[in-house]
């Protein structure tokens, strides 16, 4: 049984969202790149052998960072999609025995307790896992309007989380197929699922939080110092 495990991280986007003079994953927090960080938190588990980060084929950041010299980091071209960069990925890695893990570039408080957990879970399962947190506000669903039109039951809700891991020649068939059908693939596991497989749902922190906004750069700098201060 194959037991390489690789990471691919997806960081072509350009964050609009961020309203920043670039893209978010190379803004600062905690005297590091958001990429930098993210890509530490994956680099320190012994079981993850290389890191496989898609970037823009012009970005102007990345050779700018000692990651670009890593002796465990590949970069490779990423597209205009999210599935793009991770097909990008999953080419790299050339091995469909391969377990991969796909995880943001913008997730930098990563937990090793959780990535312990996902792959310990994933390897056992038949079709993967990822890292989910269970919903804990009501939740609402609306009309179209931003009026409200039925509150959802939110028991066996959950927020999907990165990493997600699964065997990299199931996910690039499943990838394949979904794209081909015209499925909505909004991470790897909807590609999955569209295939009829059910991935596992693997309890995350709930901190370990995506930089979308604005106002999650001081959250997510508050969570790596007590991240990086609990691991001293």
């Amino acid at each position: 049984m194959n037991e390489k495990l690789i990471a691919v991280v997806p960081a072509a986007g350009v964050g609009s969202r961020m309203a920043a003079d670039r893209p978010k994953q190379y803004l600062h927090i905690a005297g590091k790149t958001i990429l930098e960080h993210t890509i530490d938190r994956l680099l320190q588990h012994p079981k993850v052998e290389r890191v496989v980060v898609a970037i823009s084929e012009h970005d102007p950041y990345f050779p700018t960072l000692p990651l670009a010299d890593h002796p465990q980091v590949t970069r490779v071209d990423g597209g205009a999609e999210r599935a793009d960069s991770v097909f990008s990925g999953l080419a790299a890695i050339g091995d469909p025995d391969a377990w991969v893990l796909v995880h943001d570039a913008a997730r930098p408080c990563l937990r090793q307790q959780d990535l312990d957990r996902l792959i310990l879970e994933a390897q056992a399962s038949e079709f993967g896992a990822i890292l989910a947190a269970p919903v804990r506000d009501t939740m609402k669903r609306g009309n179209g309007q931003q009026a409200i039109a039925v509150t959802v039951e939110r028991s066996d809700l959950w927020h999907a989380l990165t990493p997600q891991m699964f065997r990299a020649g199931q996910l690039t068939l499943a990838l394949k197929k979904a794209l081909a059908d015209g499925a909505v693939v909004t991470d790897e596991a909807s590609a999955l699922e569209h295939c009829g497989m059910a991935p596992k749902l693997v309890t995350g922190r709930a901190d370990n939080l995506k930089v979308t906004q604005p106002e999650d750069l001081a959250l997510a700098e508050f969570y790596l110092q007590h991240l990086l201060k609990d691991e001293q």
